[in-house]
C-alpha cells in the first residue's frame, strides 16, 4: 500500500505542477474549448479567477512533490479536482477520463494519511 501512495502522490504531483505551471508559461498548446465549455473558461481567464487556481495546483502539485505538507496539498487540490470533475462531468466530456484518473490518484493520496484528516470526521466536539 505504501508503494502504490507513493506513485500516486508522485504522479498527483506531477499532473498539477505540470498544469499549474502550463497556466502561466503555455508551454502545452491547448486549444479553447468550445460552446458553454468555452465560455465559462473565458469568463474565468477574463476575470483572473484561473490565475488563483493555476498557483493552487502549482503549489499543491509541488507540496505532492516534496512530500511536505501533503494533507495541506490535498486540501489545497480537493476543490479544484471536485471542479475539474463537474466541469468535464457537465460541460466537457472529452476531458473526463483524466479528470476520474486525477480523482482517483487524489483519493489513493487521501486514504493513505487519513489518520491526518480524523478530527474532521468527529461527529461531536467536546468544549
Amino acid at each position: 500500500m505504501k508503494i502504490a501512495f507513493t506513485i500516486a502522490r508522485v504522479l498527483l504531483g506531477l499532473l498539477f505542477a505540470v498544469f499549474g505551471l502550463n497556466g502561466f508559461l503555455h508551454f502545452i498548446p491547448m486549444p479553447p474549448p468550445t460552446g458553454l465549455a468555452g465560455q465559462y473558461m473565458g469568463a474565468l481567464f477574463v476575470s483572473h479567477y484561473l490565475v488563483l487556481v493555476f498557483l493552487l495546483e502549482l503549489a499543491g502539485g509541488l507540496l505532492l512533490l516534496a512530500n511536505r505538507y501533503v494533507p495541506l496539498a490535498l486540501l489545497l487540490l480537493g476543490p479544484v479536482v471536485v471542479n475539474i470533475l463537474l466541469f468535464h462531468s457537465l460541460l466537457a466530456p472529452q476531458g473526463l477520463g483524466l479528470a476520474l484518473v486525477t480523482t482517483l490518484l487524489w483519493g489513493i493520496v487521501f486514504t493513505g494519511i487519513r489518520r491526518a484528516f480524523a478530527g474532521a470526521f468527529v461527529q461531536r466536539v467536546e468544549v
